[in-house]
């Protein structure tokens, strides 16, 4: 059975967000952190729910400071990690900071291990509110779940309510031991922005349908204040196209994943914008109910998804993963709705709806998806 959720009070629902490391990996800035978070208020992404503007590695400098605490990076953040988390919170949204549970994080520079206690406060000081900690370094004979829980009392006593992110790649079965840890865990290892590269679940980078697959099975962990993490999303990173872009998130929305963009905000085209602020699939993704979703059918090129949601009705997603079009239909029985009458279908990427007696179906292009919420009746509910 896993773990009981941590007890922060955070993350009821996923987080949404943007993280530097996709688009800029070492690259990052104040300047650049500043302007994505003007870009998400202009381009209202704010307004969709996404709050969390994360720096990820390479923030700091390579030697920790006399008295042993963390530098920012003064030709990056010439006034330092505070200063932008004031920004950030006058647009009224988050900052989020990345460390690892190792003595050094994946770019080299110092880790946390053995200095969670000082970290945690220095975050809290800067107002840091989100911190993802990642998995490199020398681990000095410590297992992964004592790494990760020394963090984890760093923040409880930090003074500050930070949502806490483990990155330790899928690699120990977090789902069985991080819910009572942290208020999400990554199941895999990194994400690429590549469909599929037919890569083992234990290979380096993962595509969208390489990671997608190794998330069956895993919804009994996910629940209110503690979530299954696939990566960050690759939307608009150049490689996918407009298809691949809806399905990510379609898929990543069914799976109650964290939304965290990680495209350059700044320059995103109109057709990106657009499936990031689809607030129909985002409401998927949110619902209070939180129940994960889960592969109801696979007929090998071709999947059928289903998500239960807390008005009593349920979100659905056609996949193809190859090429297309195809044909791909269920029925309300096989989601899982109650026997009724009829039923309404929303096309949530459509945003047109239709009656049925039963059957969901649609032509699907190459590598894509069709998504439909449904509801018992005629269409009289909250959306």
């Amino acid at each position: 059975m896993p773990a009981h959720a941590l007890d922060n009070g955070l993350a009821r629902t996923p987080p949404m967000g943007w993280n530097s490391w996709n688009s800029f990996h070492c690259d990052v800035s104040a300047a650049l952190v500043e302007a994505t978070a003007d870009a998400m208020v202009a381009f209202g992404m704010k307004d969709a729910g996404y709050t969390y503007v994360n720096i990820d590695d390479c923030w700091m400098l390579k030697q920790r400071g006399a008295r042993g605490e963390l530098v920012a990076d003064p030709a990056k953040f010439p006034q330092g990690i505070e200063a932008v988390a004031a920004y950030v919170h006058r647009k009224g949204l988050k900052l989020g900071i990345y460390e690892s549970a190792g003595a050094t994080t994946c770019a080299g520079y110092p880790g946390s291990i053995g200095h969670e206690q000082a970290d945690a406060a220095q975050f809290a000081r800067w107002g840091v509110d989100y911190l993802k900690y990642d998995n490199c370094g020398d681990y000095q004979g410590k297992t992964y779940p004592q790494r990760y829980t020394a963090m984890r009392d760093a923040l409880a006593h930090s003074g500050r309510a930070i949502l806490y992110s483990i990155c330790e790649w899928g690699n120990q079965s977090p789902w069985d031991w991080a819910p009572a840890i942290g208020n999400l865990w990554r199941t895999t290892q990194d994400i690429t922005p590549r469909w599929s590269t037919d890569q083992p679940a234990n290979r380096y980078p993962q595509g969208i349908l390489d990671i997608l697959d190794q998330q069956a099975g895993l919804s009994q962990a996910s629940h209110p204040g503690a979530w299954n993490d696939p990566d960050m999303l690759e939307v608009g990173n150049g490689y996918l196209d407009d298809d691949e872009n809806r399905a990510h998130f379609s898929l990543w929305a069914l799976l109650n994943a964290p939304l965290i963009a990680g495209n350059d905000l700044r320059h995103m085209s109109k057709e990106v914008r657009e499936v990031l602020t689809n607030r129909e699939v985002i409401t998927v993704d949110q619902d209070w109910g939180g129940h994960q979703g889960t592969k109801v059918r696979d007929d090998g090129d071709t999947e059928v998804w289903a998500k239960p949601m807390s008005d009593g009705s349920v979100a659905v997603i056609l996949l193809n993963r190859r090429r297309g079009p195809v044909e791909i239909a269920t029925t309300t029985r096989e989601i899982g709705l109650k026997a009724a009458s009829s039923y309404t279908v929303r096309d949530l990427w459509k945003h047109t709806e239709a009656a049925s007696q039963g059957s969901i179906s649609a032509s699907v292009p190459t590598h894509a998806v069709a998504m439909f919420r449904v509801w018992p009746g005629n269409g009289e509910r909250a959306r």
